[in-house]
């Protein structure tokens, strides 16, 4: 008899996901390391991206199978007829540390009933589906620069305030609003959003930064030099 649900792996996105299906009342089962899959009309692996052919390959036939990887195509799952992809765009901690607190953005591909599953599926979730056909990489590439580089951008002006003298905790608590604030303006208007030195012209106030920061740590200078290169671009576009 096959479960509606089976999700391989209990990471930090797979908790998540029971997570949310446990407060809509869904059924399915969490298959852990080593354990035995079982049948399913729709397996999700949501294992790292290096175990998905060894987990694809434990999966009982007969259903739909989907990944949770970004920057993998449903190809990676075959000979299973029916493939797919269901990618969260959103960082998952783990709900020990915290769930999402906004809409849920997620790309799907694959074989079309594969597609069908995984667009019901994220609506059993509370996502907003989106089919992503074009280059993986390129996909990958743009959540991976606008989640984990937004995180290390705000690591490392915490380090830079630290530097004049400002705790590290209390550094990230400063600017996080400002963090926060810039991204939702460029959510709502793009290059518009831009302000700030590079944005009025003020390439004096520049110069004495990357000064500054040389002094602390060229690495941060040199991250600062790449970032105003790529400020300049953009503001070229208002």
């Amino acid at each position: 008899m096959r479960t509606p649900l089976a999700i391989i792996g209990p990471g930090r996105l797979g908790r998540s996901i029971a997570h949310l299906l446990s407060e809509r009342d869904k059924t399915f089962v969490l298959v852990g390391r080593h354990e035995h899959i079982p049948p399913a009309d729709v397996t999700w692996l949501t294992v790292p991206d290096r175990e998905i052919v060894d987990a694809a390959s434990a999966v009982p036939t007969g259903g739909v199978i989907l990944h949770a990887s970004g920057a993998l195509d449903h190809r990676v799952l075959r000979p299973h007829p029916c493939a797919g992809s269901l990618h969260p765009l959103m960082s998952f901690p783990g709900p020990e540390i915290g769930m999402p607190s906004t809409a849920v953005p997620a790309a799907v591909e694959g074989d079309e009933p594969a597609i069908e599953a995984a667009l019901q599926l994220s609506t059993d979730l509370g996502f907003t589906a989106v089919r992503v056909s074009g280059d993986r990489s390129l996909y990958h590439a743009a959540a991976v620069t606008a989640g984990n580089f937004a995180t290390v951008l705000l690591v490392q002006a915490s380090e830079i305030l630290a530097a004049a003298g400002v705790p590290e905790r209390e550094a990230r608590a400063l600017l996080g609003p400002l963090a926060i604030t810039s991204i939702k303006n460029a959510v709502d208007h793009g290059a518009q959003a831009l302000t700030g030195p590079i944005a009025r012209g003020d390439e004096n106030i520049v110069a004495k930064h990357r000064d500054a920061l040389e002094s602390v740590s060229p690495e941060l200078s040199a991250l600062y030099a790449t970032l105003s290169d790529a400020a300049r671009r953009i503001a070229e576009q208002k």
